[in-house]
């Protein structure tokens, strides 16, 4: 056998071998008292764009697609997930002190109008996290609002 037969055959064995390697899932299956759609009064149209567009990174619960049990796929997602939740979590919202969730509220609104969130690598795949101008604008305009309700104590 030559030597790059013999590379490639490592390389499918180490390929094969990675697959048995899973990282654990995001699924939840419950929804918390502290879910963002329980502690405020979310309209159906904004709950609908977030749920499609932020929650797979940003919640407790995420739907996977098909690539998620491929390796090294499967490690990139959950490292995705996992920094995802660390800088804001749909599902626990509702423990984050009233400075916080007013930070994260103008944040998200901040960060949709600049075009930073959904990220361009999810967009590629997920058709329905791309935002249009209509659905930026209801949530920029649902999350300033909030904001400035929880910062003028309403």
């Amino acid at each position: 056998m030559n030597r790059t037969k013999k590379i490639l055959l490592v390389l499918l064995f180490v390929f094969i071998a990675i697959q048995f390697i899973q990282p654990a899932h995001n699924k939840s299956g419950q929804l918390l008292p502290t879910e963002f759609a329980k502690v405020y009064s979310v309209p159906n149209n904004v709950l609908s764009i977030l749920q499609s567009a932020c929650y797979d990174c940003h919640s407790n619960n995420t739907r996977y697609p098909w690539y998620s049990n491929i390796q090294p796929m499967a490690w990139m997602m959950a490292r995705h997930i996992k920094n995802g939740k660390d800088k804001l979590n749909f599902s626990e919202f509702g423990s984050y002190s009233v400075r916080r969730q007013m930070s994260k509220l103008k944040g998200i609104a901040n960060q949709i109008k600049d075009d930073e969130m959904p990220l361009s690598s999810y967009k590629i795949m997920h058709k329905n996290a791309r935002l249009s101008k209509t659905d930026k604008l209801l949530i920029i305009d649902w999350m300033q609002k909030t904001a400035d309700g929880l910062a003028s104590g309403n």
